[in-house]
């Protein structure tokens, strides 16, 4: 992993995002920490043609986004023009929101939605991945839903993006899920791990929890993993701060160029 691969996930700095102005200060900070890459996500109000003239002209790249589901479900063509205008190949599907978890039928539902929305994707060029949470480790029939997720839809038409944070939250293994999703894995959220002092899991900076970040990033590059975003839902203090402490682990420790 280089570090012109490491991309900050902007939801992390959405409290910042609410108007253009606070868009564009937020990434004139993330660029002077180090980042050459940003995950479009949980953004306030902005034309799309001018979020990427902020980006051009922060000499950014658009490694991929979030997009609304019901957009990805009910108006695929409307992602598709959103990715042109930012220059962006990868998108995700991001919460799978009135999903009925103990439902085979509402499950199978949205993996048949997510499948055609994705055949569309695909015949323009660009792919769509599924973002988990834990909820897709309850089990079904014996069979994880993550599992049934990426079983049941064609691997052309929905592709993976695997959060650290909410795999290992969830029960399951990151390292045998990069290692499953290879060549279907382009994007990884690095999320890390902790139990706090109150004895409660909780999200935090890379390298102050315990995920092993050198065997994940290795199972996903042998994967074909292209982009590693750093993720925090919630930081605490300032969120650009922690994807600052965050990047600067990940170029001492984790990245092969590090500065």
């Amino acid at each position: 992993m280089k570090l012109n691969q490491v991309a900050a996930q902007l939801y992390t700095c959405r409290n910042l995002l609410k108007t253009p102005a606070g868009i564009a200060q937020t990434l004139k900070r993330l660029r002077a920490i180090g980042y050459e890459a940003v995950q479009v996500s949980g953004l306030g109000p902005i034309p799309t043609g001018e979020l990427r003239a902020i980006l051009d002209g922060e000499g950014f790249v658009c490694s991929s986004t979030h997009e609304p589901g019901s957009d990805i479900l009910e108006n695929p063509e409307k992602v598709v023009d959103r990715l042109n205008t930012l220059g962006c190949k990868v998108t995700a599907y991001p919460y799978p929101a009135g999903v009925d978890f103990e439902s085979v039928e509402s499950v199978r539902k949205l993996i048949q939605g997510l499948d055609r929305s994705g055949k569309v994707l695909a015949g323009a060029g660009q792919i769509l991945c599924y973002h988990n949470h834990n909820h897709e480790f309850r089990k079904l029939n014996g069979k994880t839903i993550l599992d049934m997720i990426y079983e049941d839809a064609s691997p052309r038409n929905l592709q993976g993006e695997i959060d650290t944070y909410w795999v290992q939250y969830g029960g399951g293994d990151v390292v045998r899920w990069c290692e499953k999703l290879k060549g279907r894995m382009p994007i990884i959220h690095l999320k890390d791990y902790m139990t706090n002092g109150e004895n409660k899991h909780q999200m935090c900076e890379i390298g102050a929890g315990n995920l092993d970040f050198k065997r994940i990033i290795a199972a996903a590059e042998a994967g074909g993993c292209q982009w590693f975003a750093v993720e925090q839902d919630e930081c605490p203090g300032d969120p650009v701060d922690s994807l600052a402490q965050s990047y600067a682990y990940i170029a001492a420790n984790l990245a092969a160029d590090p500065e």
